[in-house]
């Protein structure tokens, strides 16, 4: 008994650094797939667990959402000012997300995504009210305000069966897209049509980042 004693003991500390290795290697890739900017989830990761999301059959709303005149920031005050907006953007989001019990996550640029339950048509556009207010506030940059605008795009899945989060992106996408040639706000995707709106090119709506033979909305 005392050998076997002896010997737990002494492999008590190999264990230990064991599960301490472990745990420092599950941080580092947690780590790497947060963008480092904004700390969200970066598009694999996002999109990883909002298909796991879809999957738990509860209704979910999934958002597209990207900053208006994000372009004229960086060129007007300069890059840090855009990337003090962009911090900020990507907190606000994780915040509200975080309430709303869901998921966010940093596409590319000034372009992000999240998913979250949806609880019905007036419950979401209550939240995305909320959410437009709480990315609108101005972000401070050497003692000055920027002001911000955002377009937001929601669409709705409540059906039983497999989601396709592609689809869904997409149709956010679009309702984001037509709410910022109106100059920012949001909209709610009615449905899921059988052909998009707008022609698209690996999954997405033309012109947006990753296709080609457009560019990219303003």
């Amino acid at each position: 008994m005392s050998q076997t004693l002896t010997a737990l003991a002494a492999a008590l500390p190999l264990a230990a650094g064991w599960s301490l290795d472990a745990l420092r290697l599950h941080r580092r890739i947690e780590g790497a797939r947060r963008d480092p900017l904004t700390g969200l989830w970066t598009r694999d990761a996002f999109e990883e667990r909002a298909r796991k999301s879809l999957t738990q059959g509860q209704q979910r709303a999934v958002y597209v959402l990207d900053l208006n005149g994000f372009k004229e920031i960086n060129d007007t005050i300069g890059h840090a000012a855009g990337d003090a907006v962009i911090r900020a953007t990507g907190q606000r989001l994780g915040r509200w997300t975080e309430g709303h019990a869901g998921v966010a996550g940093r596409l590319g640029g000034d372009e992000f995504a999240a998913i979250t339950p949806a609880c019905g048509i007036h419950h979401l556009c209550s939240a995305l009210r909320d959410l437009l207010d709480r990315l609108e506030q101005p972000v401070e940059f050497d003692g000055q305000p920027i002001d911000v605008s955002a377009s937001i795009g929601a669409a709705r899945y409540w059906r039983t069966g497999t989601a396709d989060l592609s689809a869904l992106l997409r149709a956010a996408d679009e309702q984001m897209y037509q709410a910022k040639q109106t100059g920012g706000g949001w909209g709610i995707a009615p449905k899921l049509e059988p052909a998009p709106a707008f022609r698209t090119v690996n999954g997405r709506r033309d012109g947006r980042p990753g296709t080609s033979g457009g560019t990219a909305a303003a």
